[in-house]
């Protein structure tokens, strides 16, 4: 008994070792991966002012669009967030006269495909990318000037500051602006134009202002008539008058 407690032992102890040698040759855990996807929405309504842009990204899903291309490019985005104040010094009727496509393109005008720091933004060679594009496929862009730490941008439409960043890591850069961002391709076209002239008849192919010139003077012409008609008959009693005359006395 006590020999096979001898031979038992030197077994145990290298079932030991070598039980432990496998534990610290397995790989170890992966750390934990970050928080979640990258959501948009999120940020903005931690920011707490920017309910109308929430709003219309939702409406027009624009947001969805962001969060699903921020999460899986290589370049980041960058997106500049008009406050609910922006919105409210709109002209009365500014998001109502735009046509649903217009709405998109405005939204999509606030989003660069590309991640920009406040320095670079500085830097940059204008006009900046956007995601709205125009006739053609043109881009729209916009144009950043500064110094310091104070970056302006404009549409061509519009001038204003970019604020503070809600959020600037990669791969999302968020900034505050004090004025919606309007296209100066979308609304500079829509600038009060010059008085057309009045349009002309379908039927005899001169204009309502014409019509009323001849009108008048159609209108003045029997009363020219009359006047020279008026003339005739005097002139006529007249010289009746000077030929009785003569008969009487001669």
């Amino acid at each position: 008994m006590a020999i096979a407690r001898l031979t038992l032992a030197p077994l145990l102890l290298i079932a030991a070792v070598i039980l432990s040698t496998e534990t610290s040759a397995q790989p170890a855990a992966p750390a934990p991966g970050p928080g979640g996807p990258i959501n948009l929405t999120a940020i903005l309504e931690k920011g707490g002012q920017f309910n109308t842009f929430i709003h219309l990204l939702k409406i027009i899903q624009v947001g969805e669009q962001v969060n699903i291309q921020v999460n899986s490019s290589s370049e980041g985005m960058t997106v500049f967030a008009p406050t609910d104040n922006a919105f409210q010094n709109l002209k009365a009727g500014t998001l109502n006269k735009l046509s649903a496509d217009e709405q998109v393109k405005l939204i999509l005008y606030h989003v660069s495909p590309k991640l920009y720091t406040l320095d670079d933004l500085l830097s940059v060679s204008n006009p900046v990318r956007t995601q709205a594009s125009g006739r053609d496929n043109g881009v729209y862009g916009l144009n950043f000037t500064g110094e310091a730490n104070q970056v302006n941008v404009s549409t061509g439409y519009v001038e204003t500051r970019v604020s503070n960043a809600l959020r600037s890591q990669r791969p999302l850069a968020v900034y505050v602006v004090d004025m919606v961002l309007l296209p100066g391709e979308m609304f500079g076209e829509h600038k009060l134009s010059p008085i057309a002239p009045a349009p002309k008849s379908p039927t005899t192919g001169v204009s309502d202002d014409d019509t009323k010139s001849n009108s008048s003077k159609k209108a003045a012409a029997p009363a020219d008539k009359s006047a020279s008609g008026e003339r005739r008959v005097g002139l006529g009693f007249g010289f009746g008058l000077v030929v009785l005359c003569l008969k009487f006395l001669f």
